[in-house]
């Protein structure tokens, strides 16, 4: 059996190998029976999902599985990522499972899990239900298979989690606030969140049809929010991908801000607080050098780790950190939560907008980004380009050529067939050119 688990739980396109019924209900079945305590006469997991038609089909194959385990199962019904996290450990539950693809087009659709703890799964353990699936496991008795029910509150739950990550006093009343739910799961507690704290809120993405989430809006589309502001003359605009556990802003003249200002503002903020766990932020292979830069200006530290808030979060556990993020807008807020809030991190934004009466974009400038170029070259499965002679001796070359003065990163996406090209540099000529040597040697070697 092919490798199951990528960079952020199982993902792919739905009905196609490994996002099958059949497959859904077996990686159930294990991983219930992985989590099953002894000892303990109740046995819980929770499902959330988000908006994608195939999220029924998973969710019932699924349920299937977790329950023939011996797992009681509370489903959710659409709510965000984190709300899964949040809510596996309020529950007390065994396990938390959400069912989505994130960013990613409606077709595909993935599965996540969280542990009692309510963070993600390690690497180890998810190698460890892996053989699970392969070998099988052994079913419970008739009398003792799990239930499953509906549970009608969770969105109010995690609503009034978010807005307990708010300051108190503090109101949104004199902002008017375009938000951008991605058609996804986010769609009814965000623009709510907002409109309980004060805000005049314009709400974008909020008609999933099944087929529509992340479909030119969203974090991963943030021009018709950028539209938006700008024509409704809106104070900021808050853009979540499918299951809302990443955030792109939007300035109020329309200008888009990444995840690396947003984090640098509130490292310095939370640092001049003394809040910044040991004086560090937590990020990615992908952040700008801008931000390592704005950070050692100040006596901060930048810990790097690979792709994907999963290895931010753990980054932040072995070391103590709590504030860490992506680019891409994953941040995360240990003291808040347990994994990236793209809402959450949006009401961090805008108690920052009211504290300092400033806006947006006073705030979404904190540094000058170092020249950046990325580029993806997409490859079938079964084919190694990276490993190719004439592509190891471009990376070499054009390495050689960004020496001193930037960086170069090439990796394999873990949630898509693609090969990233990414490089830094403050020639940007130079930069393009040894980008688009590697992207050309790698093309040649995926055409062959």
């Amino acid at each position: 059996m092919t490798k199951l688990f990528g960079t952020d739980g199982v993902r792919g396109t739905a009905n196609i190998h490994p996002m099958t019924a059949d497959m859904a209900l077996r990686i159930g079945a294990a991983v219930g029976r992985y989590f099953r305590r002894e000892g303990r006469g109740v046995h819980r997991v929770v499902i959330g999902k988000d908006t994608r038609l195939s999220g029924y089909m998973f969710e019932n194959a699924l349920t299937a599985g977790l329950t023939s385990s011996g797992m009681n199962v509370l489903l959710l019904g659409p709510v965000p990522t984190p709300a899964v996290g949040l809510l596996t450990r309020s529950m007390r539950a065994d396990l938390g499972v959400m069912i989505s693809a994130s960013h990613n087009p409606a077709e595909d659709n993935g599965i996540k899990f969280f542990g009692p703890d309510g963070y993600k799964l390690s690497d180890q353990v998810e190698a460890e239900i892996e053989a699970l699936v392969a070998d099988g496991v052994e079913m419970v008795t008739a009398r003792e298979i799990g239930r499953a029910k509906r549970i009608d509150d969770s969105r109010f739950r995690y609503i009034e989690r978010v807005k307990s990550s708010f300051p108190r006093q503090m109101r949104l009343d004199d902002l008017k606030v375009v938000i951008d739910c991605a058609n996804g799961a986010a769609h009814h507690v965000a623009p709510m969140a907002l409109w309980e704290l004060g805000a005049t809120v314009v709400p974008m993405g909020v008609s999933p049809n099944g087929h529509n989430i992340n479909e030119s809006c969203g974090s991963t589309h943030p021009e018709a929010a950028a539209e938006a502001v700008v024509a409704h003359g809106a104070d900021v605009g808050i853009c979540l991908d499918g299951d809302a556990d990443r955030v792109i802003l939007v300035d109020e003249n329309g200008t888009v801000g990444d995840g690396d200002q947003f984090m640098a503002l509130m490292a310095a903020r939370w640092a001049a607080e003394d809040r910044l766990a040991g004086d560090a932020l937590v990020a990615t292979v992908m952040s700008n050098l801008g931000l390592e830069q704005f950070l050692q200006a100040r006596g901060l530290r930048l810990e790097r780790t690979s792709v994907g808030d999963r290895y931010v979060v753990e980054r932040m556990r072995e070391g103590g950190y709590n504030l860490g993020g992506e680019q891409s807008g994953h941040i995360v807020m240990t003291d808040h939560a347990t994994t990236g809030d793209g809402l959450m991190a949006g009401l961090q934004f805008l108690a920052e907008m009211v504290r300092s009466d400033k806006r947006a974009s006073d705030l979404l400038h904190q540094f000058d980004p170092v020249p950046q170029l990325l580029k993806n070259v997409r490859f079938d499965a079964g084919q190694t380009p990276l490993d190719a002679p004439d592509v190891r001796a471009a990376i070499s070359q054009a390495e050689a050529e960004l020496s001193g003065g930037g960086r170069l990163l090439i990796r394999k996406s873990g949630t898509e067939p693609l090969v990233r090209v990414m490089a830094e540099h403050e020639d940007a000529d130079l930069m393009a050119r040894a980008v688009d040597s590697v992207v050309d040697a790698v093309s040649r070697s995926v055409q062959a």
